[in-house]
C-alpha cells in the first residue's frame, strides 16, 4: 500500500514538473504557442526575424530561414526554405524545427496555418511600433532560452530610442511621403512601423490615414498631398533611380526645396535593432528639410 502511494506521489510530482517546464506564450496574432522547453531548432520566415534572433542571442539555434536573410553575415550560411512570401513547406518540415517564427503581414498566412497543421509550433510576430522591437527581442530570448543576452539588448534599444525621442520632441512637423517602390507606386500606411519612425522624428506621413501596411497610391495623390520631403528606399545604399522621377513635378514643395532623400531599406524596413540606424538618418533628413524652409 505504501509503495502504491509512493508511486502515485512520484507520478504526480513528475507531471507537475513537466507542466512547470512547459512554456506557454500568446503571439501577436493572439494565438497560444506551447513549447516543452526553449527551442533548439528554429526556422525563421522573414529576414528581419533571423536578424533579430541573432540579436537576441539565438543565432546558433537557427537551422533554416528565407531568401535575403543576410545579416549578420553568419545568416547567409543558413539553409533556405524559400522566400518570405512563398515558403517551401516540405523544406521547413524536413528541418524538424521545434519552433517556426513567422511574420503576420509579410508571410502567406495560409501557408503558416499549414505549418501549424503539420504539428509545428509557430510564433507569429507583428511589430508595428518602434517599442515593439525591444519586446520582440525579449520574447525571442524567452523562446530560445537566451534571456541573458536578449534582455540587455532590449534595454539598449529602449535607451537609444528614448534618446532619439527626446532629441526630436517639439521640432516643427515635416510632411513626408515615404516611397518604398516605383511600379506600382507604394508607400506606408498608418499601422506600419515606418510611420512610427516618421512620428519619432517629428514628421507626418502624408498617407498615415491609410489603414494598409503598404498601400498603392498614384502620382495625383502625391501631388495633392504636396509633401515637404520625399524619402525613398531602393536596393541597398544606392540612391534609387525613381527618386529623380519626381524632379519634373516642380510644383511639389519637396522638389522645389531639394528635399529628396534616400535610406537603405535594410536599416529602415526591417523590424530589427538596426531600424534605429535608419531612424537616425530619417531624423537627420527631416532636419535638413527644416533648414530649407524660407526665412521670413
Amino acid at each position: 500500500m505504501k509503495f502504491r502511494h509512493f508511486f502515485t506521489l512520484t507520478a504526480a510530482l513528475a507531471l507537475s514538473a513537466a507542466s512547470q517546464a512547459e512554456l506557454v506564450f500568446k503571439d501577436d496574432s493572439g494565438r497560444e504557442v506551447r513549447l516543452k522547453a526553449p527551442a533548439k531548432r528554429i526556422v525563421t520566415l522573414a529576414p528581419h526575424a533571423a536578424e533579430s534572433l541573432y540579436a537576441a542571442g539565438g543565432g546558433d539555434k537557427l537551422v533554416g530561414t528565407v531568401d535575403y536573410s543576410d545579416y549578420p553575415p553568419e545568416a547567409k550560411k543558413v539553409p533556405r526554405v524559400g522566400g518570405y512570401s512563398r515558403v517551401d513547406l516540405e523544406a521547413v518540415a524536413a528541418l524538424k524545427p521545434d519552433l517556426v517564427i513567422a511574420w503576420e503581414s509579410g508571410n502567406n498566412m495560409t501557408q503558416v496555418d499549414k505549418l501549424k497543421g503539420l504539428g509545428l509550433a509557430v510564433y507569429v510576430f507583428q511589430p508595428n511600433q518602434m517599442e515593439d522591437v525591444a519586446a520582440q527581442l525579449e520574447r525571442l530570448g524567452q523562446l530560445a532560452g537566451t534571456e541573458s543576452i536578449a534582455a540587455p539588448a532590449a534595454e539598449r534599444f529602449r535607451q537609444r530610442l528614448n534618446g532619439l525621442r527626446k532629441a526630436n520632441a517639439g521640432k516643427p512637423k515635416v510632411r513626408v511621403f515615404y516611397q518604398i517602390w516605383k511600379s506600382p507606386l507604394m508607400t506606408v500606411g498608418g499601422p506600419q512601423i515606418i510611420s512610427d519612425a516618421i512620428r519619432l522624428c517629428s514628421g507626418e506621413n502624408v498617407f498615415g490615414q491609410l489603414s494598409q501596411m503598404a498601400p498603392t497610391v498614384n502620382v495625383e495623390a502625391v501631388l495633392e498631398a504636396d509633401p515637404e520631403a520625399i524619402v525613398a528606399t531602393g536596393m541597398g545604399d544606392a540612391r534609387p533611380e525613381w527618386l529623380s522621377d519626381w524632379d519634373k513635378w516642380t510644383r511639389l514643395t519637396a522638389v522645389k526645396r531639394g528635399n529628396m532623400f534616400h535610406i537603405n531599406p535594410d536599416i529602415m524596413q526591417r523590424h530589427t535593432p538596426r531600424i534605429l540606424d535608419g531612424a537616425e538618418q530619417l531624423c537627420a533628413h527631416l532636419d535638413v528639410a527644416r533648414s530649407h524652409r524660407p526665412t521670413k
